[in-house]
């Protein structure tokens, strides 16, 4: 049986060239973070828009009103803040260190999250998204059927025993290490 000989300097050359191009493309994702970027900024709108709308209403408002106020605002900075969670550790995790940046107000989480803790982190943020919605609809009772606020229990606690489920799943694989 005669082997065909290896030339192991040009398959290295292509492993190598090869693996370059797959951590070169990593950088495809940039544009993704920077189109987040774009669409905080379109939050930052809808949240100047609903503040100043808010604060118009406030001297004749009821009471529910201004908590329903107050609740749209706090919805729409949690939803700002899971942003750019995303944009900062998915680009340090993914893209490219932010070692460049060392501004005193650098938040201590960044270069520290790992993906693991990201999800977990995204998930308690989706969950509390979706509590203050479900807040807001039971202020509004009237307003929506049986039917809708069941939907809305049901995806409520389906966010929860997700975030449960996978709090244990990554503490679980952690003592496996």
């Amino acid at each position: 049986m005669s082997q065909i000989p290896e030339n192991p300097s040009a398959s290295e050359g292509i492993e190598r060239a090869l693996e370059r191009g797959l951590f070169a493309s990593r950088w495809l994702m940039a544009p993704f973070y920077v189109g987040l970027m774009i669409g905080l900024l379109a939050l930052m709108i809808v949240f100047v828009r609903d503040l100043v709308g808010f604060m118009v209403k406030v001297p004749t408002a009821k009471e529910a009103d201004v908590i329903l106020g107050v609740l749209t605002l706090i919805d729409l900075s949690l939803a700002g803040n899971l942003v750019i969670m995303v944009v900062f550790s998915g680009y340090e995790n993914f893209v490219s260190k932010m070692e460049h940046v060392t501004h005193r107000d650098r938040p201590e989480w960044m270069g520290s999250i790992d993906f693991s803790a990201l999800k977990l982190k995204l998930l308690a943020s989706i969950v509390a998204i979706s509590a203050i919605h479900l807040l807001k609809a039971f202020m509004n009772v009237g307003a929506m059927t049986d039917r809708e606020m069941t939907w809305l229990v049901v995806i409520h606690v389906t966010f929860v025993v997700s975030g449960v489920l996978l709090a244990l799943t990554d503490k679980l694989s952690g003592s496996a290490k």
